[in-house]
């Protein structure tokens, strides 16, 4: 269905005031499914404008049919960056392996699309911009519900009411706080911290990734086209959370450096740039677990709800199908049927994503002198062999056709 055929089945009934926080990925796809089935919608954001650039993310599976529903396929084949080779690097920086980025990912070539991040959540925000109202540089203070909907306090100082309240603001959600409580008791820690920043692309790389691996840690190089500038990424284990890090850019600075301080290949010049990088992105590596993503008039969707880590791929491709399938259940239900069937019928989709990270060391980090032999063992394997067919887990759920009533 285009959004041309989308477009004769908008329901013109008014169904209601909603709200949702967050305007990456999850928040407005979020409104503008809503916004097809009757609902008036308004998308708060902290930041004063929609983020551009970003690392690279991936589209797969049945998410795939979510973004050709909306009418933004062909955009994001456009955009795709066509990563043609993954190459594996020793402690001194000589070759262990070089392979098809598909084997790894478990992407399937000619269908599945990596995308700059900024050029999704354009598409997103473009398809919906015109038909809802944004609210920048502004949060949610307090939500306060009765029978009657969510009166909701802002940062700035402002109050409105509305019938509904979703939490599409990414893996530190302010509203999965508010609504219950503290995210350490959610959050289900892998045991890796990372840094990602942009910096010059003086060595030549195009369209491919190098990943130099000691144990424990990991550097790696993102060219996605034949660009000035390369992504540059650091990852490491790390046995707790180190909270005091998180609001202190310059403690992430000091953290990473530390912990590469002794690192051959192009890692020196990676922490010099790190350094004055404008754009770095600390986080610990990490997924979001919840019996329930809702109470009462307030929901949960994307990172929010339960993020799979970067380490499975799939935190796009779930805001995306979490939205659809959420809106779609509110289609013709009230808030709570609606909800209730959202929880029930996209959990085993959430859970089977989520299980591609198993207990212990992940598959292209590992941390010992052991595990790092045997990974390599793997890759060189792999490199002899063709790109697979995808892995069950992204297509686990077939989309249903939900209908406004007109």
């Amino acid at each position: 269905m285009t959004r041309t055929d989308l477009s004769r089945h908008i329901n013109t009934m008014p169904r209601g005031k909603v709200l949702i926080s967050g305007a990456s990925i999850a928040g407005p796809a979020l409104a503008f499914w809503l916004n097809r089935y009757g609902f008036t919608v308004t998308v708060v954001e902290k930041a004063s404008a929609l983020r551009g650039g970003g690392y690279p993310i991936d589209v797969r599976g049945t998410a795939l049919e979510v973004v050709r529903r909306m009418g933004i396929l062909p955009q994001l084949r456009d955009a795709h960056i066509d990563l043609r080779r993954l190459t594996f690097l020793d402690a001194d920086g000589g070759k262990v392996a070089s392979v098809n980025p598909h084997t790894v990912t478990g992407g399937v070539a000619g269908r599945d699309l990596e995308v700059p991040r900024g050029e999704l959540t354009d598409a997103l925000h473009t398809a919906v911009r015109d038909d809802v109202e944004f609210l920048f540089n502004d949060s949610i203070d307090t939500l306060d519900q009765s029978e009657h909907g969510v009166d909701v306090t802002f940062r700035g100082g402002s109050r409105r009411t509305f019938d509904m309240v979703f939490g599409a603001d990414a893996l530190h959600s302010r509203t999965r706080e508010l609504l219950f409580g503290p995210e350490e008791q959610f959050h289900r820690y892998l045991g890796y911290c990372f840094a990602g920043f942009t910096m010059p692309n003086t060595f030549g790389l195009s369209h491919e990734l190098m990943m130099w691996n000691t144990p424990g840690r990991a550097a790696a190089l993102y060219a996605v086209g034949d660009n000035d500038d390369v992504h540059a990424f650091l990852n490491f284990a790390h046995p707790q959370p180190p909270y005091d890090a998180f609001r202190n850019p310059q403690a992430q600075r000091d953290l990473v450096a530390a912990v590469f301080a002794d690192a051959g290949w192009e890692v020196p010049g990676m922490l010099a740039a790190m350094r004055d990088a404008d754009d770095l992105f600390f986080d610990a590596v990490s997924q979001i677990r919840m019996p329930r993503w809702s109470k009462g008039r307030v929901a949960l969707v994307g990172d929010a709800a339960y993020a799979p880590s970067f380490l499975t791929g799939q935190g796009s491709s779930l805001a995306l199908v979490g939205a659809y399938m959420l809106a779609g259940s509110l289609a013709d239900r009230n808030h709570t049927a609606g909800i209730a069937a959202y929880e029930h019928d996209i959990r085993e989709f959430v859970t089977v994503n989520q299980d591609q990270v198993g207990e212990g060391d992940a598959t292209l980090f590992p941390t010992t002198a052991q595990a790092l032999e045997q990974r390599n063992d793997m890759l060189r394997s792999l490199s002899v062999m063709p790109s697979g067919e995808g892995r069950p887990a992204h297509s686990a759920l077939t989309l249903p056709e939900f209908m406004p009533v007109t």
